[in-house]
């Protein structure tokens, strides 16, 4: 029989770097395992050239990226989502969409790279760092023995990954 593929959303307000570099690192890490998507509440519609210039260094492909709305994913035809992870605190205060397949929910915040201000390479290296941060979570969560845990014990797991590994960025 096949293993499970999950279905995984990770959500800011503008879809334009932290929530689309979750999703490259997902589709990296949990290769097989997970299908990645990200979309935020407000998109600009562009995803941050530096962000992609991270990744592209990373070596991720980023032809495919586009900063797209949430509602793709709850509207008919969406992909039953199992987890969906906020990673900004805007977005984690927001009213959300009703998302198809119940999925469980975490607040994985970090701060946005976006807001950084500061000369070229300062900003390279704070959206680096956020990268970083984003992707050591991505490898815990990935490492979860799913099968072994209830939805409970799973739950706290998640939430955990959230607070154990705050970005303390500057």
């Amino acid at each position: 029989m096949a293993e499970k593929i999950f279905n995984v959303l990770f959500l800011c307000t503008g879809n334009s770097a932290r929530s689309i570099m979750a999703e490259c690192s997902l589709g990296r890490w949990g290769q097989g395992r997970f299908r990645a998507h990200s979309a935020g509440s407000r998109p600009p519609g562009l995803v941050h050239p530096v962000a992609l210039d991270v990744l592209r260094k990373l070596d991720f492909r980023t032809d495919q990226l586009r900063s797209k709305d949430w509602a793709e994913f709850a509207a008919p035809g969406a992909p039953a989502l199992d987890f969906v992870f906020t990673l900004c605190d805007q977005a984690a205060n927001e009213a959300c969409p009703a998302w198809p397949g119940q999925p469980m929910t975490a607040h994985w915040g970090v701060e946005d790279p976006a807001a950084f201000v500061g000369p070229p390479d300062r900003t390279y290296q704070y959206f680096r760092k956020v990268y970083g941060f984003i992707d050591n979570r991505i490898k815990i969560f990935v490492s979860l023995p799913f099968a072994a845990l209830d939805r409970l014990s799973l739950q706290q797991r998640l939430d955990q990954i959230g607070m154990a590994l705050s970005s303390g960025t500057d």
